[in-house]
């Protein structure tokens, strides 16, 4: 089910099974996906890793993200345009920039418990039947139940990343500091440009991290580039001096020695390995 604006806007609500896999390939320039996986027995490969999902786990995507699917069971997919909601515009209403979208380092997953399961179920049948509304208030009554899914879903992964009980100066600090590498990693690869940004010393920043995450800032920017680097050594045939140079390194010797140092192979090797299918990718499943 698709809803069109007069604007533009875009929402799509499906349920994909193995019938209808090409929904989730197809491209909406800047459009946001919430996947919920339905039961078990998926596999999608995203930006060059393999993640096997569980069932009623939600994975969070960008248009930015390169999807495989390997194998499916059932996913419900929620996929929205800027035009439709605007969750930078409106973050004080959701507070998922940074954390659900927009956020550095790895793809945002997490798993609805028993708990919170009714809600989900109950809301996704609100939006199928709005779905099928037409009516001047239609819209609105979408970005409502839209609304109401991001702030449960930005809830759950907060409590599962153990972040909803840090104060919310620091929470907001991390969701922002998440967001401009997001925008800027390709050009700044140093904590301290991000604390100027973010009119903090680069100790507060690392401070509020170390309070969060087992991962310093500067393990979350290089993460990032890590994984664009992979994207693109996967998915384009572009020379590993261009990805060097679209990366913000100087010259092609620091991208192999920063490649090399974190995959253990050069960017050149990888791209063999992956293309002769002997990457070992991690998996998606959490601990």
């Amino acid at each position: 089910m698709i809803f069109q604006g007069r604007n533009k806007e875009y929402l799509l609500l499906e349920k994909i099974s193995s019938d209808n896999t090409s929904i989730l390939q197809n491209d909406v320039e800047g459009s946001l996906s919430l996947l919920w996986i339905t039961s078990n027995g998926t596999t999608i490969t995203i930006d060059g890793i393999d993640y096997h999902f569980l069932k009623n786990q939600i994975v969070c995507l960008t248009d930015f993200n390169t999807l495989i699917i390997k194998s499916i069971s059932t996913v419900s997919v929620v996929r929205f345009n800027r035009s439709f909601y605007c969750i930078l515009h409106n973050d004080s209403e959701v507070g998922c920039k940074g954390l659900l979208f927009f956020g550095a380092s790895s793809i945002p997953l997490f798993t609805i418990p028993d708990t919170e399961l009714e809600k989900f179920e109950v809301l996704w049948r609100m939006f199928e039947l709005e779905m099928d509304s037409h009516d001047e208030l239609q819209i609105e009554m979408l970005q409502m139940m839209l609304k109401r899914l991001l702030i449960l879903s930005t809830r759950i992964h907060k409590e599962q990343n153990e972040i909803s009980y840090f104060e919310k100066g620091s929470i907001d600090l991390i969701r922002e500091f998440n967001y401009l590498v997001e925008l800027h990693f390709r050009s700044k690869h140093f904590v301290a440009q991000y604390a100027d940004m973010l009119n903090k010393s680069p100790k507060t920043l690392s401070n509020s991290f170390s309070k969060a995450y087992k991962k310093s800032p500067l393990q979350f920017i290089q993460d990032r580039l890590i994984l664009e680097s992979r994207r693109l050594l996967s998915y384009t045939e572009r020379p590993v001096k261009e990805i060097s140079f679209e990366l913000g390194f100087e010259d092609i010797q620091s991208f192999s020695r920063f490649f090399k140092t974190k995959e253990g192979i050069s960017p050149t090797e990888f791209r063999i390995n992956y293309r002769l299918g002997r990457i070992d990718n991690p998996t998606g499943n959490p601990d």
